[in-house]
C-alpha cells in the first residue's frame, strides 16, 4: 500500500485510533522513569497531595496520544516529524484501567513555498477515555513529503560521548509561589540521549523509522537516529523532578516545603532541531508569571518558559508551561 502523502490530506478529514487500555503498572513505570511525583507513583502517597489519587503523568498521556496518532496515520504516511505543538490541554487525568481513543482532524494543508518536496498539515487531536470524556486536546503541525518525493538526508555531526551525565549537586530554597522571583532561571542539568534509550521510547510511543532504526534513519531526511520529540519533552520533566528533589531536600532542612501539583497544559512547544543519539541536552526553566488560583485557595498557577540546548549550544526545544504550585503556607 502506498504511503499517504501531503497531497492525500485535506481539511475536514478525520482519523481515529483506539481503544488503548492503560494499566497501573504502565503508568507507574513511566512515572519512575520520567515523572516521579507522588501522585503518579503510589496510591497512599497520592492521598496527601493536591490530586488525592493515583493518576498518570500528563507527559505520558501526550505520548500515548502519539501512539494512537501513529496507529491512525503516521506509520502509513510520509511523515517527516513535527515542528511543534501550538497548545495542549490536560482536561482530565488518566487513571489506571482507563481506555483511551483518539480522533485526529485535519485543519489545514499547506505545501511549502521554499521546499517543493514537502508541506505542513495543521491538525487537532482529542483524546477521550472509555466514558467518552475528553482527557486531552492538542493543536499541532506535522510535516509530510509530497507525493513521489524523497527528501534528501541532511548532513549530521554525531557526538562521540557515551554514558550517563553526572548529576549536579547544587540546591536552592524552593519558595512558595507568592514569594517566587519572576525571571529567575533554574538550570535543570543535562541528559545524554543514548541509541538504546531512543529506540525503547520509540517502540513504546512513537514508532517512526527515524526513531527506531539507526541504519534506516540514515536514509531519511533526518540523516541519523534521533529521539522522539515526546522523549525530549519527557526528559525535561525528568530533569525538573531531579532538580526540585534536591531543592526540596535543601528547603526541608530549615522549614516547611511548598507542594507542587499537576499541570493544566502548555503552549508554543517547538522542536527546533533533532536530538540525535549521543547528544547531551541541557535544560533550563524560567518563571515568567504567577497568579493565585481562584478555585483552589492556598494554591497558585506558575507560568514558566523552558529551553534546551545541545552540546554545541544550539537550541533544540522550548515551550511555555503552567503548573499548580502552593501559593503560601497553610493556615493550619
Amino acid at each position: 500500500m502506498a504511503l499517504l502523502s501531503l497531497d492525500d490530506l485535506a481539511p475536514g478529514q478525520e482519523y481515529t485510533a483506539g481503544p488503548l487500555t492503560v494499566s497501573r503498572d504502565e503508568l507507574v513505570a513511566f512515572a519512575r522513569r520520567y515523572d516521579p511525583q507522588p501522585f503518579h507513583l503510589d496510591e497512599e502517597a497520592a492521598k496527601r497531595t493536591f490530586v488525592g489519587t493515583l493518576i498518570g503523568s500528563g507527559w505520558q498521556t501526550a505520548a500515548l496520544g502519539m501512539r494512537l496518532f501513529a496507529q491512525a496515520l503516521i506509520t502509513h504516511s510520509t511523515s517527516m516529524g513535527s515542528p511543534g505543538i501550538t497548545a495542549l490541554r490536560w482536561l482530565r487525568p488518566v487513571r489506571p484501567g482507563d481506555t483511551l481513543s483518539a480522533v485526529i482532524r485535519v485543519e489545514e494543508v499547506r505545501p511549502s513555498s521554499s521546499k517543493p518536496d514537502r508541506g505542513m498539515a495543521r491538525l487537532a487531536m482529542t483524546l477521550t477515555n472509555g466514558r467518552g470524556e475528553a482527557v486531552m486536546t492538542q493543536a499541532f503541525a506535522v510535516l509530510f513529503a509530497r507525493a513521489g518525493a524523497v527528501p534528501a538526508p541532511r548532513p549530521v555531526e554525531l557526538a562521540a560521548e557515551t554514558g550517563p551525565v553526572p548529576e549536579p549537586d547544587d540546591a536552592i530554597p524552593l519558595p512558595y509561589l507568592a514569594q517566587a522571583e519572576l525571571g529567575a532561571i533554574r538550570d535543570l542539568g543535562a541528559y545524554r540521549f543514548e541509541a538504546d534509550d531512543i529506540v525503547a521510547f520509540a517502540r513504546a510511543y512513537d514508532p517512526q523509522v527515524f526513531h527506531l532504526d539507526a541504519e534506516a534513519a540514515r536514509a531519511t531526511h533526518f540523516g541519523a537516529l534521533c529521539a522522539s520529540g515526546w522523549q525530549t519533552a519527557s526528559v525535561w520533566m525528568k530533569r525538573l523532578n531531579a532538580t526540585f528533589a534536591r531543592d526540596i531536600a535543601f528547603t526541608a532542612r530549615s522549614g516547611p516545603v511548598p507542594q507542587l501539583g499537576p499541570s493544566p497544559g502548555f503552549k508554543d512547544l517547538k522542536w527546533l532541531r533533532p536530538v540525535y543519539a549521543g547528544d547531551t541536552i541541557r535544560y533550563a526553566s524560567r518563571l515568567i508569571d504567577r497568579r493565585a488560583s481562584a478555585s483552589r485557595p492556598g494554591w497558585g498557577i506558575a507560568t514558566h518558559h523552558n529551553t534546551a540546548q545541545n552540546q554545541r549550544g544550539e537550541p533544540v526545544f522550548e515551550f511555555t508551561g503552567t503548573v499548580f504550585w502552593q501559593w503560601e503556607p497553610s493556615a493550619a
